[in-house]
């Protein structure tokens, strides 16, 4: 069996190379040397976190916090950490910073289908 060294939008185990804020949007390097551009203000309202995103509890609702506005603060990157290898967490300016954002979620918001 031939394994194909070619990656697809989808396929797991993508490896962020590099990350850099340039003004209001994120650039991403990619381990197989593709970039993606993503807006700061799509990362935040795509925030993975169960205060943004809701969660489920033991009987399967999902329970979702009610829309509330977010100031322009939310929208302005304060640090970008890693998380082991495989996820970023960010940082934003009015103080959120619980959503992880795995490196395959994060193409995902980046390259939108």
């Amino acid at each position: 069996m031939e394994i194909s060294s070619e990656r697809t939008l989808n396929e797991p185990n993508m490896r962020v190379a590099d990350l850099q804020a340039i003004g209001d949007e994120l650039a991403i390097k990619w381990d197989d040397g593709s970039e993606s551009y993503v807006k700061l203000e799509r990362l935040r309202r795509h925030c993975p976190c169960a205060g943004c995103k809701g969660e489920m509890d033991i009987m399967g609702h999902l329970h979702i916090a009610p829309d509330r506005p977010l100031p322009p603060q939310a929208f302005q990157l304060v640090r970008l950490g890693r998380v082991g290898g495989y996820a970023v967490q960010p940082v934003w300016g009015d103080g959120h910073a619980t959503g992880i954002y795995s490196f395959d979620y994060l193409r995902q918001v980046a390259n939108p289908a």
